[in-house]
């Protein structure tokens, strides 16, 4: 998978933005990540597992641990 790095400006509409570029072809998922606050990365992480273990969906939690241990 190849991904494109976008840096906006701080008053810039990221919902129309992230609209409009789901619209072009090839484009399948866009990801919002928050350079200034890298703690929003981590709370949607311990969210996913909370939401994960609360489904009892611990295959799909292994795994997720797993791929974070082993990436480079």
């Amino acid at each position: 998978m190849k991904s494109l790095k976008i840096n906006i400006e701080e008053n810039t509409d990221v919902e129309k933005l992230k609209e409009l570029l789901l619209q072009v072809k090839g484009i399948n998922n866009i990801e919002i990540i928050d350079d200034e606050n890298p703690e929003s990365e981590l709370k949607k992480a311990f969210a996913k597992t909370k939401e994960q273990l609360k489904k009892g969906d611990y295959e799909t939690l292994v795994n997720d641990i797993f791929d974070i241990l082993i990436k480079k």
